[in-house]
């Protein structure tokens, strides 16, 4: 057998644009950090995760604060390297002697070369050998799905920066649809209203906050206002505005459209005899741009199908690695190796 239950030396990796989640099988999850790093002139590490996203916007010159991942690959190749040896020295708690083996995960969309970028990214980080798996399934296993057999499931996975439709049966992914729209995108849609509409710069981590806050796919039975903080773009004094979460509504709108036509469009796809099966069955919403209120709501009125959002939308995909770890074998065919 590839995998050895018992030692703890083989790891599932989800290398998010928002996130990074490292599982060590027999351990569970025990990295789970937001995918920045914040690194000195020198090219040595300041920060990292938590601490380094902290100082998104606050650094010094001396000191950079960086996303390495952009719309789910891998933006920023040297410091994405640095980061993921921090991390892997973090979860293997430097005791590691023989170098592990990782399954890791990446859209379904992107190219051979950005593939590519990944897969030699997490080699130079310190793996051996690197099993490759698309987004979607992974989130589909993770959910529970029987995508194994002959019914046909769909999830959409909307992350940080991609958001990610398949229809699978039969342990393959029959129609994909991939999008470079997510959390991220949105955050920056409600910059630039922010910008636009009140002259007002806050900087993406309150967009965020906004975003979590108020904002929402469908109109609130009750609509809420939210104090924005930030610095007069005519005078660059700090100042407050009060925002209400229809004009919230209104700058995240073209987004929703996005991930509703990314939806429409895998569904106008599939065959009528997996078209059957999910009006039954309904739509599975994961990822963490899945809890923007009311996107179930959203895509429920677009398409007339029950849409059901995963219990644990941020965590989806590393939990279903984890159980693709703990039974090689039964979910090996899903999956390619890229030996190193």
């Amino acid at each position: 057998m590839i995998f050895n239950k018992i030692h703890p030396r083989y790891i599932a990796l989800d290398l998010g644009t928002t996130s990074t989640l490292i599982y060590l099988e027999g351990q569970g999850v025990v990295v789970n950090e937001p995918s920045v790093i914040a690194v000195n002139e020198k090219g040595q590490i300041e920060a990292l995760g938590h601490e380094a996203k902290r100082m998104l916007g606050r650094t010094p010159p001396n000191i950079r604060a960086i996303r390495p991942m952009e719309d789910g690959v891998i933006a920023d190749y040297e410091t994405a390297e640095l980061m993921l040896k921090a991390l892997l020295r973090q979860a293997l708690k430097g005791a590691s002697i023989v170098k592990p083996r990782a399954l890791c995960c990446v859209p379904s969309g992107i190219t051979e070369v950005e593939k590519r970028a990944v897969r030699d990214s997490v080699k130079n980080a310190g793996v051996r050998e690197i099993y490759i798996i698309e987004e979607p399934i992974a989130a589909a296993v993770g959910m529970h799905l029987p995508i194994e057999e002959s019914t046909g499931s769909i999830v959409v996975d909307v992350g940080g920066g991609t958001t990610e439709v398949a229809v699978m049966s039969l342990g393959g992914v029959v129609v994909s649809e991939s999008r470079k729209i997510g959390g991220n995108v949105m955050d920056q849609a409600l910059d630039r209203y922010l910008r636009s509409h009140y002259n007002i710069f806050v900087g993406e981590q309150i967009c965020e906050e906004i975003k979590i806050s108020i904002g929402s796919a469908v109109p609130l039975e009750e609509e809420e206002t939210f104090a924005v903080k930030g610095r007069n773009m005519l005078n660059g004094i700090p100042t407050t505005v009060m925002v209400n979460s229809t004009e919230v509504r209104e700058a995240l709108r073209e987004s929703i459209v996005q991930i509703i036509g990314a939806v429409r469009s895998a569904l106008e796809q599939t065959p009528p005899e997996l078209a059957s099966d999910i009006v039954n069955t309904g739509i599975n919403l994961t990822g963490g741009g899945s809890l923007l209120k009311r996107l179930d709501d959203a895509l429920t009125q677009e398409t007339n199908l029950k849409v059901h959002r995963a219990a644990s939308p941020l965590t989806t995909i590393i939990e279903g690695l984890g159980m693709i770890l703990s039974d090689f074998r039964r979910y090996r065919k899903l999956f390619n190796l890229y030996a190193t």
